[in-house]
């Protein structure tokens, strides 16, 4: 069975999906993208992949969400 991986990635003040090297999407939050990744592993379990999504713990004083504290 084939697994397709979504790993959330933040770079400065946005984030975005990391899917097999590939960055997509520009969100202001990591729940955001999250989301995001959520309803693309959906599509993918629909046509019958494994799915892996990985989200990082928050760094330093960084909100839960990703956002603005």
């Amino acid at each position: 069975m084939t697994t397709v991986s979504y790993k959330i990635v933040g770079s400065g003040q946005s984030w975005s999906i990391d899917r097999g090297g590939n960055r997509e999407g520009d969100y202001a939050t990591k729940e955001a993208a999250f989301e995001a990744a959520v309803a693309a592993a959906s599509n993918a379990i629909k046509d019958g992949l494994g799915v892996s999504i990985n989200v990082p713990p928050p760094v330093g004083d960084q909100s839960a969400t990703g956002g603005a504290a």
